[in-house]
Order: C-alpha cells, then structure tokens, then sequence
C-alpha cells in the first residue's frame, strides 16, 4: 500500500513517527542519525518478528526526503511509562507486564542474524573510540569473553517507554539494541536504567524504584528462580550495561561521571 507523509504523532531520540497509510505508521530517523543505526533497527525488527518474538512488523523501508523509515502497523495506545506516571497503573503492574514481556522475550529462539552481546559491543566501541578510557574498553570486553556463554535473545532496552498498551495486549518496539545474550543482561539493563538512571531524571525517584524491584519479583517467580537467584547472575553483567549507557546519548549528561566511577570500580575488584 502506498503512504504519504501525515500527522507527526511522536519524536523520539533518534526519530519521529508519523501516519503514513490507513493503519500504518512510518518511523522515520532524524537526517543525522547514520545510516547503520536506521538499517540495523530494521534488519534486526524483521528477525525478530519472523522468529515469531513480540516485535511489530516490517512492512516496508521508505526514503522521504533523504530520510529513511520503516513501515510497521500502527500499534494504538498510550506507552507504559505514560500510564505508570499518570498512576493509572501502579507500580506493582508495571513491574509485572515487564517481566511477563521480557519473559517472552527470552522464550522466543535468537534469529542467528542477531549479534552476539561481545560482538555487538565491541562494534560500538569501535565507533565511539576515545569516549571511554582504554582501561574501561579492555575491561568490559574481556568480561564478556570470560562469562559463561549463553545463546539467547534480548531486547538490550526495555522499559516502559518502549511498551505500547495496545487493546491486543502489550507490544515491544526499538529493537536496535537488541542481542544474542543470558536473559541475565536483559535483567541487568532493566536495574541500571530504574534503579540508576531513572530515579536521577523523574520527580518521583520512588516510582522506578518501586517498578524495578516487581519486575526483579516477578521474573524471578515466572523463571522458577529465588530472586537472589536472579541477583547473582545479573550482576556481572552491570558494568557491560552502564558501559552501553555511557557510549550513547544518555552517557554524555550528568550521569557521566557517577556511572564510569560505577565501571571502573567494578572492573577493579573483578580483576
């Protein structure tokens, strides 16, 4: 079906989202986004969908203005982090239908197109050489290589921000960070963004507090672990996860300084 550019219904950091046909929505990426980012988020959005994950689906790659998108359905409904500010849904909820999606995430078979944690961070390091000291950048990938090695898929940025509450039921999207890791990673990004991150940046720093510990509760209790359990295996994989912050946007604010202290603190006593 042909589609023309209409009504701007959100921005995001690296790209807006218009109507573009009857049903259907173009995700179109900012002018100076490059190129591999907009191309991989597609790649890896199709993969996953075809492996039947909680991925929308790829219905098209466009260029308007110089500018590439991608053609997915229109996914109707508020996001749940705009239901969780506004109190509709507590707390307790929030942690829950996270937990139940990143189970799902990590039930679903990794689309061999999608890269290993190692390789994809070695990839972004590359591309960010200088941001971090050398010492961080051996650090984190000889980590990596030294943790046991597990074959899953995870989405690599999941909060509520990047969960629509649809009338179907909850859909993920932005699948550009996704990866082939322990489903422990995913964990580990959720703690460090609500638990690290989000209670520097909202009015309420109970709120994300509160989200990251049910979530921590429930995935525990859905993957039939204690959630001390659950503890142990995430935590060697928090200073991957803050590394990632630090190589992207969210890595060049306030939070800087506090976050490489974090990795380097935990790249000392682990070696």
């Amino acid at each position: 079906m042909a589609g023309y550019l209409g009504e701007k219904l959100g921005e995001g950091l690296y790209a807006d989202v218009h109507v573009w046909a009857p049903g259907q929505v173009v995700k179109l990426f900012k002018a100076d986004v490059p190129a591999r980012i907009s191309w991989w988020e597609a790649r890896l959005t199709r993969a996953v969908f075809a492996a039947g994950g909680p991925a929308p689906e790829v219905l098209d790659e466009v260029t308007v203005d110089g500018r590439f998108g991608v053609v997915m359905p229109r996914l109707d409904g508020p996001t749940l982090r705009a239901l969780s500010r506004s109190g509709a849904i507590p707390s307790e909820q929030v942690g829950e239908i996270l937990a139940t999606l990143a189970r799902s995430v990590h039930q679903t078979p990794p689309p061999a197109n999608v890269p290993r944690l190692h390789d994809a961070l070695a990839g972004s390091l590359r591309l960010s050489e200088g941001v971090l000291p050398d010492r961080v950048v051996t650090g984190v990938l000889s980590l990596i290589e030294r943790l046991a090695p597990q074959d899953g898929l995870c989405h690599g940025d999941l909060h509520s921000d990047n969960v629509v509450m649809t009338p179907e039921g909850p859909r993920i999207i932005d699948w550009v960070g996704a990866v082939r890791a322990p489903p422990a990673f995913d964990l580990a990004t959720c703690h460090v963004l609500l638990a690290e991150i989000a209670p520097e940046t909202v009015p309420d720093p109970e709120r994300p507090r509160a989200v990251g510990d049910a979530l921590h509760a429930w995935y525990a209790r859905l993957a039939g672990i204690t959630p001390a359990a659950l503890t142990t295996a995430m935590t060697p994989y928090l200073p991957v996860v803050r590394v990632r912050v630090l190589i992207g946007p969210a890595g060049r604010g306030a939070l800087r300084e506090g976050l490489l202290r974090r990795v380097e603190a935990d790249l000392g006593s682990d070696g």
